[in-house]
């Protein structure tokens, strides 16, 4: 029966292929959330996910959900709320605001993974240049949003909030058709949910992603603060 790492020190991460298939990509148990070690899991398609009372755990579930930006999908009623315009959007100027509204509770859940060791170790990779957020913003008000982390041309989706209709969705609009006029080739959606399926995203074999993670990863990074984005036609 397979069991689960412990990692202690400075301890590479396994490889991936030995993660478990229930729970589905559950990989190694133990570990910090320093930069060094965040960044060298990124790199390899795991990412760290527990709550509360768990040690920290690191996943990289198959066959894994991915969105590619050029597949995105508008529905007429999104594209026609984008056309209006009632929203601002945002790149990287509220990073923290919109970890914390991410992990403000959410209707059905009684707690969250987005705890305070977590948002300091992500608030670290936004100031240096890994992490990014876009966020939506009505009459000076943060409304929807999303944050995630990039390495080359590859971005790794984390969390989203919505706080009007379709906030979140206007977010990830845009930040699709920025990430493909930069040419970004992946969005990391780890699970898979109806919610993403519906945004286009869908699920390919882990080695297929971890391939092409590796050609992505190896592109020179963009800037670390993101300027917002320009006005796009939708």
């Amino acid at each position: 029966m397979k069991s689960i790492f412990l990692i202690q020190g400075d301890l590479p991460f396994p490889p991936v292929a030995l993660a478990l298939s229930q729970p589905n990509g559950l990989l190694a148990a133990g570990g910090d959330l320093s930069p060094e070690r965040l960044l060298e899991a990124y790199r390899q398609g795991i990412f760290p996910w527990f709550n509360e009372d768990d040690p920290i755990l690191w996943w990289s579930p198959n066959p894994r959900m991915v969105l590619l930006p050029r597949e995105f999908k508008i529905s007429a009623s999104l594209r026609k709320i984008l056309r209006k315009g009632a929203f601002e959007v945002r790149f990287d100027s509220a990073f923290e605001q919109v970890m914390r509204a991410c992990a403000a509770p959410r209707e059905g859940q009684s707690g969250t993974w987005i705890l305070e060791d977590m948002i300091a170790a992500y608030c670290e990779l936004h100031r240096r240049g890994y992490a990014h957020s876009v966020e939506t913003w009505m009459g000076g008000e943060l409304v929807g949003g999303l944050y995630g982390m990039a390495l080359g041309k590859m971005f790794y989706g984390e969390s989203m909030f919505s706080r009007r209709a379709n906030a979140s969705k206007i977010a990830i609009s845009h930040l699709c058709q920025q990430l493909e006029l930069w040419d970004f080739g992946m969005i990391d959606c780890q699970m898979n949910t109806p919610h993403l399926a519906s945004l286009g995203a869908r699920e390919i074999p882990r080695d297929v992603f971890i391939h092409r993670l590796q050609e992505l990863i190896h592109y020179p990074n963009l800037p670390s603060q993101w300027a917002s984005p320009a006005p796009i036609i939708f």
